[in-house]
């Protein structure tokens, strides 16, 4: 005959935990197939695209007015050069995460 092991608390809430996660995880799965996307969670994605764009745009106007300051007399305007560049990767940053999003769809 085989012998029972008597239930522990640890045993217990070894159990508990092992079937939350499974429930989210059954949660997170059907919410992947059944993804709708909402009006608010396209506008999500559009102030991430565009702060994605901005930031970049930003950090290099920034940094080029600080070098511009900081080197009077060149030919060169940092300034726009690290205008175009900021707008540059803020682009390519906002059409690789759209198209990451787009795939795992």
């Amino acid at each position: 005959m085989h012998k029972r092991k008597p239930h522990t608390p640890d045993r217990d809430r070894e159990q508990r935990f092992g079937s939350t996660v499974d429930k989210k995880a059954a949660r997170k799965l059907r919410a992947r197939r059944e993804r709708e996307r909402t009006v608010w969670s396209w506008l999500g994605m559009m102030g991430l695209v565009g702060w994605s764009v901005a930031i970049p745009t930003l950090l290099g106007i920034f940094i080029g007015l600080w070098l511009d300051a900081r080197t009077e007399g060149d030919r060169i305007s940092w300034t726009l050069t690290l205008l175009i560049l900021g707008v540059a990767l803020g682009c390519w940053q906002a059409w690789y995460w759209v198209k990451r999003e787009s795939r795992d769809e």
